[in-house]
C-alpha cells in the first residue's frame, strides 16, 4: 500500500506529469497554486518513492448561500497503481481532513461522459447533490 502524505514542492513535476499524461494539458501553475496553505493536497508514495497518484481539494463556504462544503478538486492515479485502493485511500484522508475542520458534506464535478471517475465517486457513497452546475459558451 501507498504511503499518503501532504504534497511538497519537490513533488510537483511528477504530479504534473502524472496529470499531462492522463489528461493531455499541462498545467504546472495550476499544481503550483494547489499547494496553497488553505488547501488540501495529498499525494500517494509508493515504498520506492514514487508518485502513485494524488488528490487536492479545500473547504469552500457561503458561495449561494451555501454552507461549508468540503470541495474534491482532483483526484489522478497512476494507471499501473490502478485496482490497489489507492484513490480510495487518497479520498478517505481527505475526507478526514474536512471532517477535522468540521465540514459535514463533500461536493465535485465530474463529466457525466467520465465513467471511470464517476464510478469511483459513487463507490464512495457520493450521489448527486443539491445544486445544478449551468454553463455558457462565451467564445
Amino acid at each position: 500500500m501507498a504511503t499518503i502524505r501532504p504534497a511538497q514542492a519537490a513533488d510537483l513535476p511528477a504530479i504534473s506529469a502524472l496529470d499531462e499524461r492522463e489528461t493531455g494539458v499541462a498545467k504546472p501553475d495550476y499544481w503550483r497554486d494547489m499547494l496553497a496553505s488553505d488547501r488540501h493536497f495529498l499525494v500517494a508514495e509508493t515504498d520506492k518513492g514514487a508518485i502513485a497518484g494524488f488528490i487536492a481539494g479545500e473547504i469552500r463556504a457561503f458561495e449561494f448561500g451555501q454552507p461549508a462544503a468540503g470541495w474534491v478538486h482532483a483526484i489522478q492515479i497512476d494507471p499501473r497503481q490502478r485496482q490497489r485502493g489507492i484513490a480510495s485511500a487518497l479520498f478517505e484522508a481527505l475526507i478526514a481532513r474536512f471532517k477535522e475542520r468540521g465540514v459535514t458534506r463533500v461536493r465535485t464535478l465530474v463529466d457525466r461522459k467520465d465513467h471511470l471517475i464517476l464510478s469511483f465517486f459513487r463507490a464512495q457513497g457520493m450521489v448527486a447533490g443539491p445544486s445544478l452546475q449551468l454553463d455558457m459558451d462565451v467564445s
